[in-house]
């Protein structure tokens, strides 16, 4: 379940300047299908999907990565 259109679209003008701007990710990009999805119910369209997301950045070692090393 979704909270209400109105909550959740307050929330994400809070977080983002402009759907159309935003990328989504996270760990496979599984999880991030449920914001964009919270974002159109929100009324905020045109987010994009790193279907890749973090395990496919970090697989290729030519890709910068931040470590506390």
């Amino acid at each position: 379940r979704f909270k209400p259109a109105a909550e959740l679209r307050a929330e994400f003008t809070a977080l983002i300047p402009s759907p159309q701007a935003t990328i989504s990710q996270c760990g496979s990009g599984v999880t991030a299908c449920h914001n964009l999805l919270a974002m159109e119910i929100a009324g905020l369209p045109g987010a994009a999907l790193y279907a890749g997301s973090w395990s496919e950045w970090c697989a290729d070692p030519r890709r910068p990565v931040a470590t506390d090393a």
